[in-house]
């Protein structure tokens, strides 16, 4: 009887630290959103997007595919005109444009994005595979973009 009460504690105390561990990486993540800027939220959600709409496309690793869908990747143009550049990922895009001194003449079609996803992506893309460019998009400016 001894040894089944003392297999019974030890299997609840062994329960109860498990729980404990469980319980407390919600609280790291949470930790670590509080740590992390906008801009790292907003790139990491963007990333997300971009896997799931437009990597079809311009590829996992944001190089296009030549002569069909311009690059992301260094991209003069995505970095050079970010209000055309938001306007395309919000609306779509149709018509000739120059991206690295290549022109692509085709048709971008509207993803049905919220604001806050075309930021989200547009953050991503503008600080991967190269491009740098610090000041964030924010919904707010995405909703002052019309067609």
């Amino acid at each position: 009887m001894g040894k089944i009460c003392y297999s019974l504690l030890l299997m609840i105390l062994l329960l109860g630290c498990n729980n404990t561990k469980q319980q407390a990486v919600p609280d790291q993540e949470i930790t670590k959103n509080k740590i992390q800027s906008p801009l790292k939220r907003s790139i990491d959600r963007g990333a997300v997007v971009y896997k799931n709409l437009c990597s079809q496309c311009h590829r996992p690793n944001g190089k296009g595919i030549t002569n069909n869908y311009p690059p992301l990747a260094g991209s003069n143009w995505l970095t050079q005109k970010r209000l055309e550049s938001i306007k395309a990922v919000k609306y779509g895009l149709r018509g000739s444009i120059l991206v690295n001194q290549k022109p692509y003449d085709g048709i971008m079609s509207a993803m049905g994005l919220n604001n806050t996803q075309v930021a989200d992506v547009m953050n991503y893309t503008m600080n991967s595979w190269g491009n740098n460019q610090k000041q964030m998009v924010t919904p707010k400016e995405v909703a002052s973009v019309k067609k």
